[in-house]
């Protein structure tokens, strides 16, 4: 019974997403190990670049495909372990990166939005005062002593300092940073203020200082 309801739903969720999807699925559950192919189009994000390669957005697998097949981008790398996508006329490996084929102006930010992964990414994910793993923001002038939450007072910091800290400044227990914070810069960043895990293909595309 239990098995019969999950391909149920399974039928049902091929059935929302379309055709695309069912070629998804079919080459998945003959492959080992299988996976869910809603899964597939929910959690996937492929990088998509300007034409001038400046990444721009990390999109929906789903909707990458359909610029694909609607000849607004072209596939830059492949997933060569990903699914065969089918369409009425043409087959794709699943993309980790395509571009645009025409070039898209992008609206000028002066200044890059501070979010939790993008701070750690600046950080390379180390404390700023010891150089462990961090795992949490601290405030270097504390926020209960006037400090800002802004680029140059927050750095990535491990429980062990940033519990040993407290509510005090460095000068009060003798401590100094690694290295100044500082507001990143590049376009770039506006991505990675938004997205938590790098696919390893699209680290090339992010210079000019990033993690």
């Amino acid at each position: 019974m239990a098995a019969r309801n999950r391909n149920r739903a399974r039928r049902a969720t091929v059935s929302r997403l379309g055709p695309v999807a069912a070629s998804v699925q079919h080459r998945t559950e003959n492959s080992a190990p299988p996976r869910d192919p809603a899964s597939v189009w929910s959690r996937r994000r492929v990088l998509l670049l300007n034409a001038t390669y400046e990444p721009l957005t990390a999109l929906p697998l789903r909707r990458a495909v359909v610029m694909l097949l609607c000849g607004k981008a072209e596939v830059v790398h492949e997933d060569p372990s990903g699914a065969l996508i089918h369409s009425a006329s043409c087959a794709i490996t699943t993309p980790t990166v395509i571009r645009l084929r025409v070039y898209v102006r992008v609206p000028y930010r002066a200044r890059t939005p501070m979010t939790r992964a993008a701070l750690m990414h600046r950080d390379g994910f180390r404390c700023g005062y010891c150089g462990a793993k961090a795992d949490t923001i601290d405030h270097v002038v504390p926020r209960s002593r006037g400090g800002e939450h802004s680029w140059e007072n927050c750095v990535a910091c491990c429980s062990s300092c940033n519990h040993r800290k407290a509510d005090r400044l460095l000068a009060e227990i003798g401590w100094t940073l690694r290295s100044a914070p500082k507001s990143p810069t590049g376009a770039h960043w506006r991505l990675l203020s938004t997205v938590k895990d790098l696919d390893p293909a699209w680290e090339r595309y992010f210079s000019d200082g990033a993690a």
